[in-house]
């Protein structure tokens, strides 16, 4: 099972470089710079152009990237053109109030609208997962119950794609079942759910974390060798966001699929961690 706790305490390094975009409500990312720099989640830097964030997470000038408040589109945009990508795939790490955290994709609104999208998603997904030290269970969910079918030809495709993804799953030797329209159940016993599309998986989280105050932590892109974490400009802090994109880069061993490994590298910290002081650079 993954928690917040277990995440913020592989998160602490030292040595990690970690940028964060910022465009709007500015003071909310540098707070969050100051506390993540003064708990040794890496070294942070902020950057106020989407391009420049990229481009230095693509040469390698830091180690890792967090959207911030930067704008989706230009930030997504300038992943796709630095990396080559012609889509990129997030899932997020939600978690309820009083819940433990799962994972939940699709979250962008044009992602996870095909079979073969949704199959790409859950293989992605389910190396980060593993990579974090968890076994997926997965829950693929529909517009309705199977009884539902013949109600909607919406309803009906979004029951087939799904029942489809489950086969093509199961042949892949993983834990999936279809959950139906059922998250309420599905949550008790799947760890990474499939939502029937990028809308209904953005409204989903939407309505968790923006409505109910559930936590999320961001949405890595799983198609993409960095680590780049996603999130919404609503969020009031990015502490959490900052430690999970630092806990991402973890181990070597761990990021190769080695067995036994830690999903942080240094799970106590590193001696010698920034204590606060000049919290925090610009760039851009």
């Amino acid at each position: 099972m993954v928690n917040p706790q277990l995440i913020f305490k592989v998160a602490k390094s030292a040595e990690r470089k970690i940028g964060i975009g910022v465009g709007s409500n500015e003071e909310h990312v540098e707070s969050s710079v100051t506390i993540a720099n003064a708990s040794k989640y890496g070294r942070t830097t902020v950057f106020d152009d989407a391009e420049e964030l990229v481009s230095a997470l693509r040469k390698g000038e830091i180690d890792a990237a967090v959207r911030g408040t930067l704008d989706s589109k230009e930030a997504m945009s300038a992943v796709k053109e630095a990396f080559g990508l012609d889509h990129v795939l997030r899932v997020a790490l939600m978690q309820p109030r009083g819940g433990a955290i799962f994972f939940l994709a699709p979250v962008g609104v044009d992602e996870g609208w095909t079979v073969e999208q949704k199959v790409e998603i859950l293989q992605m997904g389910s190396k980060m997962i593993r990579r974090m030290g968890v076994v997926p269970a997965i829950g693929i969910l529909s517009g309705g119950r199977i009884s539902d079918k013949g109600r909607s030809v919406m309803v009906d495709r979004s029951i087939d794609d799904a029942e489809e993804v489950v086969r093509i799953g199961k042949a892949q030797g993983l834990d999936i079942e279809h959950c139906e329209i059922l998250i309420e159940e599905a949550v008790k016993t799947k760890n990474f759910l499939i939502a029937p599309d990028g809308i209904s998986g953005n409204l989903i989280f939407r309505t968790m974390h923006l409505v109910d105050g559930g936590r999320s932590m961001g949405a890595p892109i799983v198609n993409l060798e960095k680590v780049f974490v996603d999130t919404s400009r609503a969020k009031v802090s990015f502490v959490d966001s900052i430690a999970l994109a630092s806990a991402l880069l973890g181990d070597p061993s761990v990021r190769r699929g080695h067995p036994g490994g830690h999903p942080g590298g240094h799970p106590e910290g590193v001696p010698g961690g920034h204590p606060g002081g000049n919290p925090h650079s610009r760039k851009g």
